[in-house]
């Protein structure tokens, strides 16, 4: 059975930082491209971050309103992939979810597994 399972949302200050984490299973992880998406209330859903399969040499692609504060990596061993979120301000606050797709893209459209969300707040 596939599953994304998200975890290490919180409660942030502004200016603070937060990694989620997010744990794949029931697939080859290294095959696949794992991106990040939020949505925050009364907002379409973003893409965030994402990164290329082991394969396309795990390459990462970022949105300009998250570029130099955010960080995805991914660790193999663990069939797991992380977004350190440094610098957060209020408007990152959303519903932050991890997607399984075969395209390298951040177009939600573009990917086939997500997982439950976790919520991320920034505020003082």
């Amino acid at each position: 059975q596939l599953e994304l399972v998200e975890s290490g949302g919180g409660l942030v200050q502004p200016g603070g930082s937060l990694r989620l984490s997010c744990a794949v299973s029931g697939f080859t992880f290294d095959v696949w491209t794992i991106g990040w998406f939020r949505q925050a209330p009364g907002k379409e859903r973003e893409g965030v971050s994402c990164i290329s399969s082991t394969m396309s040499d795990s390459k990462t692609y970022y949105a300009d309103s998250v570029k130099g504060r955010f960080t995805i990596s991914k660790d193999n061993v663990k069939n797991t992939v992380y977004l350190q979120m440094n610098s957060l301000k209020p408007e990152d606050t959303a519903v932050y979810y991890c997607a399984a797709g075969r395209s390298v893209a951040l177009a939600d459209s573009a990917y086939d597994y997500w997982g439950q969300g976790t919520q991320v707040t920034v505020s003082s």
